[in-house]
């Protein structure tokens, strides 16, 4: 028994095989994912299985371009020795809304339910129900399981996520959400097998092309960046970040439409924005310019405003941790973000931070450190594994 894990994008899809033994999610044995397959795209197959890696070229025709790239996913499970019987397929689905605070097997229902989120992750809802859909062509026998980012902040009290809006726009929908709840979960999880003082209030920084934070207690959200739509909080790769209203009502004013604004807010701005260089944090280290430093800088300063108003929130911090792209293999943004956070009791030590690479888990504050501080390589397809797990062997 296996549970496939995916995570399908505009013009990609990741995988991973985990085994099932007695219903318990084990490590994977096969990762991978599939690129260009965006429309005059050079279609490749990349995996790793048993140690080895491997790419492949495909050949697909020119309509249905994704069902067709699933097929060779399909192809290849089954040429590859001892790969265990797939139970189910387990998808990262953006955004569950009101209605879904956990994991949920699809019906067509379900999907219709969750196609009228897309405006709410346009990014990523369609595509991951577009996914979810292929699947259920290529794959019709098998379970499809939805698994929320939003799920885990099902917690947040309503002090934090209700608007100061009209009470008939809530009921409608306007609330608060959080994302990055995959991520968060496995984050957190890790944390608790790893110490003690994770069960107390912990900030944990899921960095990279979209970034946020979460406040939690007791392993519980309680607190997030991220609100209605995954534009809110840090300012990341090409996304604002929190925005004043005004500036829509601005821009409305000057005659921008939907279609203009959208490309604005999600692809056009944040780090990409600033430095009009590039969207990659790595691209901008080495680049020079001043307007990429001044991207850099305003990214770290975002992200130390706002833990300073998640640790008000909690009244105290006993661990931060690091996730994400940027957080996993940042060492500078990491020493900076610490040092910034002196005051709070944090204390990163220089030779454990150049050796957290993101390969493993670690912790790298010094033995002076009032805060604990961790690097934790996040996994989001186990967490979905486990999810549909629980779910088909209830």
């Amino acid at each position: 028994m296996a549970i496939l894990s995916v995570n399908a994008g505009s013009s990609s899809l990741k995988f991973s095989l985990y085994p099932l033994i007695s219903g318990d999610v084990q490590p994977q044995v096969l990762s991978g994912n599939i690129e260009g397959l965006e429309p005059g795209g050079a279609p490749e197959m990349r995996w790793s299985f048993a140690g080895q890696d491997h790419t492949r070229a495909l050949v697909l025709g020119s309509d249905h371009v994704f069902a067709q790239a699933l097929l060779s996913l399909r192809d290849l499970l089954a040429q590859l020795p001892g790969v265990p019987v797939i139970d189910a397929v387990a998808h990262r689905v953006v955004h569950g809304g009101q209605h879904y605070r956990s994991s949920v097997l699809v019906t067509d229902a379900v999907l219709e339910q969750l196609t009228q989120l897309c405006s709410l992750a346009p990014l990523h809802q369609p595509h991951n129900l577009d996914g979810i859909r292929a699947f259920r062509e290529a794959f019709p026998n098998l379970p499809q399981v939805a698994c929320f980012d939003t799920a885990f902040h099902a917690t947040l009290p309503e002090v934090d996520y209700r608007f100061a809006l009209p009470q008939a726009l809530y009921q409608q929908g306007l609330r608060r959400y959080g994302f990055h709840g995959l991520s968060y979960q496995y984050v957190m999880g890790t944390l608790l097998q790893n110490t003690v003082r994770a069960q107390g209030r912990v900030l944990m920084a899921h960095l990279g092309n979209g970034a946020s934070l979460c406040a939690a207690r007791n392993g519980q959200s309680c607190s997030t960046t991220m609100g209605f739509s995954a534009l809110d909080g840090l300012m990341m790769g090409t996304r604002t970040g929190s925005l004043d209203s005004g500036v829509m009502l601005f821009l409305l004013e000057q005659g921008w439409d939907h279609a203009r604004l959208q490309k604005l807010l999600y692809k056009q701005s944040g780090l990409l924005g600033m430095s009009g260089v590039s969207a990659d944090m790595r691209r901008l280290r080495s680049d020079g310019s001043a307007e990429a430093k001044l991207a850099i800088d305003a990214f770290t300063y975002r992200v130390v405003r706002e833990c300073g108003a998640l640790t008000a929130c909690m009244q105290g911090l006993d661990v931060l941790a690091f996730s994400g792209g940027i957080g996993e293999h940042d060492v500078t943004l990491r020493a900076e973000v610490g040092q910034k956070l002196a005051w709070m009791g944090v204390d990163i030590d220089p030779q454990l931070n150049a050796q957290a690479t993101g390969d493993a888990v670690m912790a790298i504050h010094s033995a002076a450190s009032k805060v604990e501080v961790w690097v934790v390589p996040t996994d989001e397809g186990v967490v979905a594994a486990r999810e549909a797990a629980r779910l088909i062997c209830a």
